[in-house]
């Protein structure tokens, strides 16, 4: 049995444990056992804690036991720190005894050839005893509020907080733990192999703790994708924002590689994609991840929703240099700096030297070092432009600074927090090198309600996630029921590939735009279907093992008469592909600009994908991708996000597609995907011009 046959037990009596058994206890230094029984009295747990070990009467003052099934009364929670051998037994004991989950930090499991029994035991007792397990081969959970903190690592002394983590990895969630950053976690959980709880019930578990404000999410997996989606919507529900660093690919991503899709909207962009609909941030590293879970985590820092016209934030620093690397930074994520109003250029000519001058980004000049109340009101002043809804500041503190330096660096520190406050805006300050932080400074501003955040990349990326609005739980909850319905459709009996002529009646079928046409077996035949068409003609092998015809030599276009068609059916059929294939005519497509429409349902969520097409589709790589169902509206707003989307826009003169068109058949591409069971549909290139839209050409696979 694995995981994905049955739903996960619910998790979340493992995160409120009141009481606590720790199999294989001990006081031999450095062992798991031993450091779980002294992070448990070092965090301050006030449970009751016992011991499981048949040779020991007493471990670290607490009453050892021979067994699970020896205890006086059911646990809420076992942590097991015993070799895999042993484990399945313990599981099956804390099931009899009716204890509430397990904490497994051993490790020998699936993650190595020889553990894979232990683990598919572990898993069947577990299932069938609807017994929630963290891990196996993880480092545990660290409760901080209530001390509750079965952790296999050492662990420092915490300060309860509103940031949360999830981690396939247990050495990324040790290295946030003991980062010099200043995050405050409220929870954090090493999955491991996460054999029985999975992310998405760890997910929904953790956004149901009182006081959780964002999660940081580590992923080296897919996982399932209907799960995810109904988690990221249990998130939306609590409130709770999320931000995610996924890494590692699947082999969902291999089999898309037969197709343009694969390589334009690999597994990666549509886990992006799905992340993106929850209304999440995507982190490129550890750090980055700490740091948007932090600026995320912080309500206060959000931009004001008050300002009457189109707002966005203000960049303050004291550097040229530095204000036009984030300026540049900005521009990158899509973030637009307003320009400030003319009053309030006017009010900052009052207090900024000649030297500086009133824009956003703004650098005030280093000249204002030590005039901390003129550094107050020209942060007040930019804060209180009704163009400006959000506030970026840059402050450096480098380390080893002689007494002195120390006071006036946090002078200036406190000047332009206070500015912010004063002016009702929204601040989040920013070093520019991730370093140059100062913790007494963080938890000084945290309290205030601006997060300080490391670098200027990690800085831009946070302004633009507490940037980015809610999530949609019902559309999330409607992507989450689709990917399910597909999941059953990849099980049909059909499988491999559909020849071109097979896909384009199933199109038909959905009244998706194809070239009028029809499949011969030879010259003859290829005649009858011409004298029913218009001239010019395409002429295509059409077979289940050809992909990609003009790679092979497999089609001829704007053929003209009878005698070009008789010398394209003689080139054609030479091919050695055109064994067991039919040729296929068609009418030709007016000219039009080349766009791909694909969809598939084997990645995390099945996907839409649309952006220009043709020859140069993965040279271009210039597409959307949305997960699915997509009705019209978001395909256009899709569309319009396109880096080429001038184009299709009147670019230069040239009229304007029709995006409606183009939008209506995307949409029945993404139906027929699931309504047919298909892992694959692929339309490149679909010819759009003012008039309409037409699929040139079609890919499709069962599975």
């Amino acid at each position: 049995m694995t995981q994905a046959d049955h739903i996960p037990p619910d998790p979340s009596p493992l995160l409120s444990a009141g009481s606590i058994a720790v199999v294989g206890a001990n006081e031999r230094s450095g062992s798991y056992a031993d450091t779980i029984l002294r992070n448990l009295t070092e965090s301050g747990f006030e449970g009751r804690i016992w011991g499981v070990n048949p040779s020991r009467k007493r471990v670290h003052g607490h009453d050892c036991l021979p067994s699970v099934l020896a205890l006086p009364e059911p646990v809420d929670l076992v942590a097991v720190a015993v070799p895999a051998m042993h484990v399945p037994k313990v599981i099956e004991q804390s099931v009899d005894r009716g204890c509430g989950g397990a904490v497994v930090v051993s490790a020998g499991f699936g993650e190595v050839a020889t553990g894979r029994a232990f683990e598919e035991q572990l898993v069947q007792t577990a299932m069938d005893g609807n017994f929630p397990i963290c891990g196996p081969n993880g480092n545990g959970i660290v409760s901080v509020a209530d001390g509750a903190s079965v952790w296999g690592d050492s662990l420092p002394r915490l300060t309860p907080g509103p940031v949360a983590m999830i981690s396939q990895s247990g050495n990324v969630a040790v290295n946030a733990i003991g980062s010099r950053r200043g995050i405050d976690f409220h929870t954090v959980v090493s999955v491991g192999n996460q054999s029985v709880c999975d992310t998405a019930s760890w997910l929904e578990a953790v956004a149901r703790l009182e006081g959780v404000r964002s999660i940081a999410l580590f992923q080296e997996t897919d996982g399932d994708g209907a799960r995810l989606a109904d988690a990221f919507a249990s998130c939306a529900d609590a409130g709770v924002r999320v931000a995610v660093l996924k890494v590692g690919s699947s082999a969902a991503g291999e089999r898309a590689a037969a197709a343009h899709t694969g390589a334009i909207a690999g597994d990666q962009r549509v886990f992006r994609a799905l992340v993106e609909e929850a209304g999440g941030a995507w982190a490129r590293d550890p750090h980055e991840l700490l740091e948007l879970a932090r600026v995320l985590a912080a309500t206060s820092a959000r931009p004001r929703t008050d300002r009457g016209g189109p707002s966005g934030p203000a960049i303050l620093t004291c550097s040229g240099g530095d204000s036009g690397i984030a300026a540049d930074l900005a521009e990158e994520l899509g973030i637009t700096l307003p320009r400030l109003s003319a009053h309030t250029v006017s009010r900052l000519e009052e207090l900024l030297p000649d030297e500086a001058t009133a824009d956003n980004p703004l650098d005030y000049t280093s000249l204002l070092w030590t005039e901390t109340e003129r550094l107050s009101a020209i942060v007040e002043a930019v804060g209180s432009d009704p163009a400006i809804d959000q506030l970026l500041l840059f402050h450096d503190h480098p380390r080893g600074l002689r007494p002195e330096h120390e006071v006036e660096w946090a002078d200036l520190r406190r000047a332009l927090a206070s500015g912010a406050i004063d002016s009702g805006t929204g601040a989040i300050l920013a070093s520019t090198l991730p370093d140059l932080i100062d913790e007494t400074a963080m938890s000084e501003l945290d309290a205030l309600g601006i997060p300080v955040v490391g670098g200027i990349p990690a800085a831009l990326s946070g302004l633009a996630a507490c940037r980015r609005p809610p999530a949609d739980p019902d559309r999330l909850r409607s992507i989450a029921d689709l990917a399910a319905a597909a999941r059953q459709g990849l099980g049909r009996s059909e499988s491999g590939w559909l020849t071109e002529a097979k896909a384009k009646s199933l199109l038909f079928e959905q009244g998706v735009p194809t070239p009028p046409g029809g499949t011969a077996t030879d010259f003859d035949s290829c005649v009858a279907i011409a004298e029913q068409l218009d001239w010019p003609l395409a002429l295509k092998l059409s077979g289940p093992d050809i992909q990609h015809k003009s790679d092979i030599g497999a089609i001829r276009l704007d053929l003209d008469n009878a005698l070009d068609l008789e010398q394209a059916c003689a080139d054609l059929l030479s091919l050695p592909q055109a064994n067991g294939a039919l040729l296929l005519v068609e009418s030709m497509a007016a000219d039009g600009i080349e766009m791909i429409v694909s969809a598939r349902a084997d990645a995390v969520v099945p996907a839409l994908v649309i952006g220009f097409g043709g020859i140069w589709t993965e040279v271009l790589q210039d597409a959307a991708v949305i997960p699915l169902p997509a009705d019209r509206e978001s395909i256009v707003r899709a569309v319009q996000g396109l880096r080429g989307f001038a184009l299709l826009n009147g670019f230069r003169g040239s009229p304007s597609v029709d995006l409606a068109s183009l939008a209506a058949l995307a949409e029945g591409v993404g139906r027929l995907l699931v309504e047919k069971g298909l892992a694959l549909l692929e339309l490149n290139p679909v010819i759009v011009n003012p008039a309409g839209a037409v699929a040139t050409d079609a890919l499709a696979r069962w599975d």
